[in-house]
């Protein structure tokens, strides 16, 4: 009897964290899919056999219909939603002078086509021979596209390289990954689509997630597509929730093509009886993806900018001031920028007189809250982390090196440090001011618990002031509050987009309203309030 030799399939490391530390998940297809237990990351692990990926690659991959008009629909529906696409990588790049772009994984041309028509110089690359086939028949594109992979590109260098549903199929991400760095210009900007385990969509179905296919081979959440960007040498990382543009009939057919056999796939075969224009009525849809824009990073060290918001700080500004000049963190530039508020016990003065290479100054005409002068700090921040500093010594310098560290080990984007450290008491404890700390005390716990409620999170200490984050996170984001609330107004917008915060214990000695304490319990509460409202509900 004759043996048949089989193509052996491969065993991978997670391409997050470099490990070799599965767990199994469940089965897809006949293939093991595994959860790393380190970051999250999931992998078909052993991944198929290239004859088995071969195929499934074939002419009928993507949704097709045997008429012209289910077609033409279909590709209506992928214009609209690359023209989303290409609206935001517009607003992220500043519409380039120079707009060379590249599109890996181009399908069937639908993307390449709507970014030419928004001149852009376009280049689209895909392994199926097929699909090159037939776009290579459209006169606008023809000589634009080419049959291979990313690592066949050698001479050529873009501004703007796009790839929608496609990291996930790669064998080796972070080859790929470094091939695409390669061919990024300097600031060159990557656009990548994935489907996310985060997603409502992967939360509502489970296992029977529509997206577990086999020949999606690494399945990621927010954190670990960061950090795998981040990895590899991109950064200024924004992650956006892009609405694709679908409707019921393009959902029907895909719940027909990949069965999940749930809920969603019964409800599916029900709308199959709806009429035919209903079907066919467009509507945007945040369904299972998560969009991820970048910058090529040269190789540089980390830069950190604090940000100190000074008003009347006399007795403690000089003492503080030293400390944060003189701190040093491994790896980490930092750039220390002061915004003074026009103190009038001397501070101003006190900062006049600083003169290092280290420290930028600003001078404002009046006070209008340390959330104003925290304002004005980011706009002239230039920092990769920005980490904003009390003027006062409640807090303690030396927490910079583990807060920031954990954004440069990827663990998250955005860091607060709660000052609870075990002890409930310990976040306000006033010297000769037992009442007005106890006052306090039950003011950040009702107000921390109705966070929690409202916005779905764990916090314990949404009020403490050191909140570090990537700067990235802001880039588009406007800030309205002036007061204490601008601490709440950045929380919570960051939240509303998706980055949760990572708490870190901090060493914190609070001190009382007679040592210049300037939150006003009367007050300020009121505000607080108003922005854990206000900003759950309105447009961010």
């Amino acid at each position: 009897m004759k043996t048949v030799l089989r193509e052996k399939k491969k065993w991978v490391c997670c391409p997050v964290c470099k490990k070799n530390r599965w767990e199994y998940y469940f089965k897809v297809q006949g293939h093991r899919l595994n959860k790393c237990t380190i970051c999250g990351c999931m992998a078909i692990n052993p991944q198929p056999s290239l004859n088995d990926l071969r195929e499934i690659y074939n002419a009928d991959y993507f949704l097709t219909h045997p008429s012209d008009t289910k077609r033409e629909n279909a590709a209506a529906l992928k214009k609209q939603t690359a023209k989303s696409y290409i609206n935001h990588i517009k607003k992220y790049t500043g519409n380039l002078q120079s707009n060379k772009l590249l599109e890996i994984g181009c399908g069937n041309g639908e993307f390449l086509r709507e970014a030419q028509e928004q001149g852009y110089d376009v280049f689209g690359i895909d392994i199926g021979d097929d699909f090159i086939r037939n776009i290579s028949k459209l006169r606008e594109l023809r000589g634009k596209v080419f049959a291979g992979t990313v690592d066949q590109i050698r001479k050529r260098k873009f501004d703007v390289i796009v790839f929608s549903d496609v990291i996930e199929h790669t064998q080796d991400p972070t080859k790929f990954l470094r091939n695409v760095y390669r061919l990024c210009k300097k600031d060159g900007v990557v656009f990548c689509a994935t489907p996310s385990l985060d997603s409502i969509s992967r939360k509502l179905q489970g296992p029977n997630w529509v997206e577990f296919k086999t020949e999606h081979l690494f399945y990621f959440d927010n954190k670990t597509i960061t950090k795998l960007f981040y990895d590899n040498g991109f950064s200024h990382i924004v992650l956006k929730s892009i609405p694709k543009t679908l409707n019921l009939e393009y959902i029907i057919s895909h719940f027909q093509k990949y069965n999940t056999e749930d809920l969603f796939a019964k409800i599916a075969l029900f709308l199959d009886y709806a009429p035919q224009f209903l079907k066919r009525i467009q509507f945007p849809i945040v369904a299972s993806g998560i969009c991820l824009l970048g910058r090529k990073s040269e190789k540089k060290r980390t830069l950190l900018s604090i940000i100190i918001p000074v008003l009347n700080e006399k007795n403690t500004f000089e003492k503080l001031i030293e400390q944060v000049i003189n701190k040093q963190i491994q790896h980490v530039q930092i750039e220390i920028i002061i915004v003074e508020s026009n103190s009038s016990d001397g501070t101003r003065e006190l900062v006049q007189k600083i003169t290092h290479p280290r420290v930028k100054k600003i001078f404002q005409t009046k006070a209008e809250g340390k959330g104003f002068a925290v304002r004005e700090g980011l706009c002239a921040a230039s920092g990769d982390i920005i980490l904003i500093q009390d003027a006062d010594l409640e807090y303690d310098i030396d927490d910079y090196d583990t807060l920031v560290q954990h954004i440069l080990d990827g663990d998250a984007c955005f860091i607060l440090g709660t000052r609870h450290s075990g002890n409930r008491w310990k976040i306000r404890h006033f010297k000769g001011q037992p009442l007005w700390a106890f006052l306090a005390n039950c003011i950040h716990w009702i107000l921390t618990a109705l966070i929690n409620v409202i916005y779905g999170v764990s916090l314990t200490d949404p009020f403490t002031m050191y909140k570090v984050f990537r700067r990235s996170l802001i880039h588009d984001i406007s800030f309205e509050t002036k007061r204490f609330d601008f601490d709440l107004e950045l929380l919570f917008k960051l939240i509303r987009r998706g980055y949760r915060p990572k708490e870190i214990p901090i060493n914190y000695v609070s001190r009382s309203f007679d040592e210049g304490k300037k939150v006003s319990v009367r007050y300020d509460p009121i505000s607080w309030i108003i922005a854990i409202f206000k900003y759950r509900f309105i447009r961010v």
